[in-house]
């Protein structure tokens, strides 16, 4: 196993890893799953060879894209996990004691068991007698559910494959009406560097939707591009302005990335992505 190597090709980039064993391997119904233990950054998963997470940073995708919009709502009590398969969402949603159940939907149950088996830091959650997991497609549960969630995150992968229909405006008009009077999304939006196309489409689509879009950035080790971003769409909550930054250190909770700092400041974009879509992004 001395050469092995894992890649990702994406958007006309490579990026390798060094394994040393190959944990699990698998072709679903909908993509192909594989989990690698590699020599820099832990066990990784890949969908269809698209790094999805790392042991090393996977805190940095799940502190953000949970704690923003949970310290940003008063009182989120009833959450919805569109995707997330690993467990990470979920896992970080449950810390907070607000929140009495938390509902994840996710469409492949290769990637579930997979997990769980053999990345127990992502999913030791999915257990939790306030988890309800349910293997089905997002965009069904969203288009059929009558329940109301003060905050949804769309935790999915690059628009793809079975993931495609999670940035279409049908999908986003079915969460907005599941939502509660007061609810938040946050999705998954992809890199501005890389793609900096599907996120206008993102952010326009929640335009003609919500009453407040705004986007916001995070780094980490793993995803091509260097940045990566969140778009996210609120019925009456400001990002910055409703955060309680007293609330984030009565928590008690400590995190390994997100802080209320950090909330704040990555709601102020860099100027050219800023410029890009002045057009959609409410002010901050």
């Amino acid at each position: 196993m001395d050469n092995v190597w894992i890649t990702e090709e994406f958007m006309d980039t490579r990026y390798g890893y060094k394994v040393k064993e190959t944990l699990f391997s698998g072709k679903s119904e909908f993509q192909k799953v594989d989990v690698v233990d590699t020599v820099p950054l832990g066990k990784m998963l890949f969908n269809d060879n698209l790094v999805m997470i790392s042991e090393r940073d996977e805190f940095v995708y799940h502190d953000m894209i949970t704690h923003t919009p949970l310290f940003m709502h008063p009182n989120p009590k009833n959450v919805l996990v569109i995707g997330g398969g690993d467990g990470g969402s979920l896992r970080e949603v449950l810390r907070h004691k607000r929140v009495e159940k938390c509902t994840m939907v996710e469409i492949d149950a290769m990637v579930v068991e997979a997990c769980k088996k053999h990345i127990p830091q992502t999913s030791l959650a999915l257990d939790d007698a306030r988890a309800q997991v349910i293997i089905d497609d997002g965009l069904k549960f969203v288009n059929e559910t009558k329940e109301k969630f003060d905050v949804i995150i769309v935790d999915s992968t690059d628009p793809v494959g079975p993931a495609t229909p999670l940035f279409g405006e049908d999908f986003y008009k079915d969460i907005y009406r599941c939502l509660s009077d007061d609810g938040i999304v946050v999705s998954q939006a992809e890199s501005p560097f890389l793609n900096a196309e599907m996120q206008g489409k993102i952010l326009s689509i929640m335009k003609g939707i919500f009453s407040g879009v705004y986007m916001y950035n995070y780094t980490n080790l793993t995803y091509p591009g260097g940045i990566w971003s969140f778009a996210m769409g609120s019925k009456k909550y400001h990002p910055i302005r409703d955060l309680d930054e007293k609330r984030v250190e009565d928590s008690g909770l400590e995190f390994e990335y997100y802080n209320a700092g950090i909330h704040k400041a990555s709601f102020y974009l860099p100027s050219f992505q800023k410029r890009a879509y002045l057009d959609f992004l409410s002010d901050i």
